[in-house]
């Protein structure tokens, strides 16, 4: 990517090398355990609240089931106290009966008495055998009349008793049946709860089940995020293990290379591409990085050789170069660094890697590179 710099040069970013990709594959990987992390907190979370709502609905069935006992006890009182006044209304009704045979009876010998009258009592006199036998029927008599009413007077209140009975019966008969219903709207607010805790238990499930298969994902993306952190530090370590053999190897001096025809074209390009917007001090820098490589028995004896190495200028690889050589973006700065590297002159030493800086790199800053 190019950006305007000031004084009108192109400012030009550098590819990523192994120890940026290296930093951003550990960034990355930091990102993914810290996501692991955060799902499986969640997940505990979750587990904590999935436990006390299976707490919450074990004690609710046990109350679903202390109503529904509750219930089974109501309705067999119920039954029972509906059999206790059947058995109070045929009790009544015998009393009924008995009272209205004996209040019949009664109203018989009454109307018998009053018709005859005092020729009841002559009829007494005549047939008694004795003064005596005749206060004997006459008591007998006044015993039967009072019998009579001492029975109706008994019937009435058993009677009253049974009434009273079936009417206490009733009424407890009424209670219960208005505690039965009660407790079914009881049972059924305990019935839907219950169905709620359950919802949301399975639904705590269900979120810990996707937990779970996320943290799977994520284990199985921080363990390729190592391969790849484990690939990426080995190729690291190579190139910081080439750069210091070719600080060790032979080297040859710039009077011993021979420049071809266009290299001064291609190498004040792809000082342009890389190093178009630094300061000229930046721009010797990196032509002097390709000309050490050169130097280097370690790489290519050419520019040309060292420039098309297989991923080694990102600009190459970008196709930004073959835009810049097609069109002669150098500009005249450019040119002249490329002339002071071609004619020997380094300010990197024998820095045969420039890169931009980030955490962890050390070597000679120049611009917005870093030389090693």
């Amino acid at each position: 990517m190019t950006t305007a710099a000031a004084g009108g040069m192109p400012m030009t970013t550098h590819a990523e090398t192994t120890l940026q990709k290296l930093q951003k594959a550990k960034e990355e990987k930091n990102k993914t355990q810290q996501a692991k992390d955060n799902t499986q907190e969640r997940k505990d979370s979750l587990k904590i609240t999935q436990n006390s709502l299976l707490g919450q609905l074990s004690s609710l069935n046990d109350d679903l089931e202390q109503i529904g006992n509750k219930l089974q006890g109501l309705e067999q009182n119920i039954t029972d106290k509906e059999a206790q006044i059947s058995r109070t209304q045929d009790e009544l009704a015998e009393a009924v009966r008995i009272q209205d045979e004996q209040y019949a009876a009664m109203k018989i010998r009454i109307k018998y008495m009053y018709e005859r009258g005092n020729d009841n009592y002559l009829e007494l006199l005549f047939t008694a055998g004795s003064f005596s036998d005749f206060l004997s029927k006459s008591e007998y008599v006044e015993r039967l009349h009072s019998y009579d009413r001492r029975m109706l007077e008994q019937y009435q209140e058993a009677r009253r008793q049974v009434e009273e009975t079936q009417s206490r019966l009733e009424e407890e008969l009424a209670s219960l049946e208005d505690l039965h219903e009660q407790t079914q709207e009881e049972q059924g607010k305990a019935s839907e709860k219950v169905k709620q805790t359950a919802d949301s238990v399975a639904d705590y499930a269900n979120q810990i089940q996707d937990a779970e298969a996320t943290i799977d994902q994520l284990e199985d993306m921080i363990s390729q995020q190592e391969n790849d952190i484990a690939a990426l530090q080995k190729q690291y370590e190579e190139e910081l293990a080439l750069s210091r053999l070719a600080a060790q190897s032979a080297w040859r001096d710039i009077s011993e290379v021979t420049f071809e025809e266009g290299d001064r074209y291609l190498l004040a390009n792809l000082i342009y591409c890389e190093a178009g917007g630094e300061p000229y001090a930046g721009q010797v820098a990196v032509g002097a990085v390709v000309i050490n490589r050169v130097l280097s028995s370690r790489y290519p004896n050419t520019v040309v050789g060292v420039i098309y190495q297989n991923k080694q200028f990102s600009p190459v690889a970008s196709g930004r170069l073959a835009l810049a050589l097609a069109n002669n973006k150098a500009t005249a700065s450019c040119y002249q660094a490329a002339d002071e590297a071609m004619s020997g002159i380094t300010n990197v030493g024998q820095c045969v890697y420039f890169r931009t800086p980030i955490e962890g790199l050390t070597g000679l800053r120049i611009g917005g590179h870093i030389f090693y």
